[in-house]
């Protein structure tokens, strides 16, 4: 496929709906009006580690992602810490997403039971993504134009009847404390950047799809651009106009799910009903192309031989007729279906710290890739190097630290801690003794 497919299911994987409705609510709460500057600095924190993910994966645009890329530049013990932390976001991806579009669907039937529908919802995606590359590029536009449309309503919506400037978010923010409107404390906005970042997830992700890219080398920087852009345009505008529209903003900042408190104060409940279902189907389309990327992920892993022998072997066998790794895909899809078992709150904290976890990784792996020429071949090479991985670094340990004040941060760093020991020993103690593991793909030597 070309780079419009490719920019089509990592704009659904990155899902700007999720960032609006899902993180942009929690931000609300953390940092009231303030909401709009943590997404603004989210958004250039995603500047920076989007600059490394398209300098490495013009590199390496290979299947295997982080886990090649990482593994290539800095040995095989670093990627498969990466491959450990991918296999887990991936899996936890679809069973988290299934459970919030549950929530959106009770909207319009109420007694739908939730487990029961998450798991539906993950089988009906995980055989969604068996399909070829190109239908699921055409799947994905379709429900992705829905979704965007959803939100330029809610941004309509929102500037139709503004209350107050949007400059006032930044210069005077306030947020909602002890039943009062009071300025916004540094702290806040320090905790509401920090959740901000997961909004604009994703847009590194096409590099799992290089190896379907035509000319990927050329083409796959400005996709991971093009991506993290239009998601800030698709997420930033709907919320300031939320922000500038609510009539209230004590009482959108006291509701348990502001976006959708909005809407139905200001549009009513047919409208809220309408754009419950734009959600639903918004979150079930970044279902789909999560199961895309884990499924390629785990063909990756088998081609290179990491698994015992029948289990490599499978995983790495294509669809006669889909050409899709459907073995690893369907195996992603069914660790999905147990994780729509967990709480939700424990599906969030150990996705989000083990998604700061790989980005600190490839920002390491950035610097060492230019020092010791591994990444000198990339046709597209990141500007203000050093100082870009370095700045990115710097904020991912601001927020690392943030995390160990809170409890369930720390959890959830301790998991992400286990997984990468666990992973790399897997590598040391078995791959390593048996000698049967190597890269094999496009770019293996």
């Amino acid at each position: 496929m070309g780079g419009v497919g490719a920019l089509l299911i990592t704009l659904s994987g990155l899902s700007p709906s999720i960032g609006v409705f899902v993180v942009g609510s929690d931000v609300i709460h953390q940092a009231g009006t303030a909401a709009f500057v943590c997404f603004i600095a989210a958004a250039l924190l995603g500047v920076a580690i989007a600059n490394v993910y398209a300098e490495l994966a013009a590199a390496f645009p290979e299947t295997g992602g982080e886990y090649t890329i990482v593994g290539r530049i800095m040995g095989p013990a670093w990627g498969f810490a990466m491959l450990g932390l991918n296999l887990l976001t991936f899996s936890i991806a679809p069973a988290m997403t299934a459970l919030g579009v549950v929530t959106y669907l009770q909207a319009l039937a109420p007694n739908l039971p939730p487990i029961p529908t998450a798991l539906a919802l993950v089988a009906l995606c995980t055989g969604i993504s068996v399909l070829n590359v190109r239908v699921n590029a055409l799947v994905t536009g379709l429900f992705l134009t829905v979704e965007l449309v959803s939100l330029a309503v809610i941004a309509g919506l929102g500037f139709s009847q503004a209350h107050r400037g949007a400059a006032s978010l930044a210069l005077h923010p306030v947020m909602l404390s002890g039943g009062h409107l009071l300025p916004v404390p540094l702290a806040s906005l320090g905790v509401g950047a920090a959740a901000a970042i997961y909004a604009f997830d994703g847009y590194g992700s096409v590099v799992y799809l290089g190896e379907e890219i035509r000319d990927a080398p050329k083409r796959i920087a400005a996709v991971v651009f093009w991506a993290l852009g239009l998601a800030a345009v698709f997420q930033i505008t709907p919320l300031v106009a939320v922000l500038v529209g609510a009539p209230d903003l004590g009482r959108l900042m006291a509701a348990a799910s502001p976006l959708p408190a909005f809407i139905l104060a200001s549009g009513g409940p047919v409208l809220a009903r309408v754009m419950s279902a734009g959600v639903a189907l918004a979150l079930f389309n970044a279902m789909i192309a999560s199961a895309l990327m884990g499924g390629r992920q785990l063909y990756s892993s088998g081609r290179d031989r990491a698994w015992p022998a029948r289990l490599s072997t499978a995983f790495a066998r294509l669809h006669p007729r889909f050409n899709s790794p459907w073995i690893a895909t369907l195996a992603v899809g069914a660790t999905s279906l147990l994780w729509c078992l967990v709480r939700l709150d424990v599906l969030v904290v150990l996705i989000g710290e083990g998604t700061a976890a790989i980005y600190v990784c490839m920002c390491l792996a950035a610097l060492q890739g230019r020092r010791s020429g591994a990444s000198a071949h990339a046709p597209y090479r990141m500007p203000g190097f050093p100082l870009t991985p370095v700045l990115a670094l710097a904020a991912l340990a601001a927020v690392g630290g943030a995390d160990l004040l809170d409890p369930d941060g720390r959890k959830g760093l301790l998991a992400s801690a286990l997984v990468v020991a666990a992973s790399a020993l897997y590598y040391r103690l078995v791959l390593r003794r048996q000698g049967s593991w190597a890269h094999r793909g496009p770019g293996a030597a």
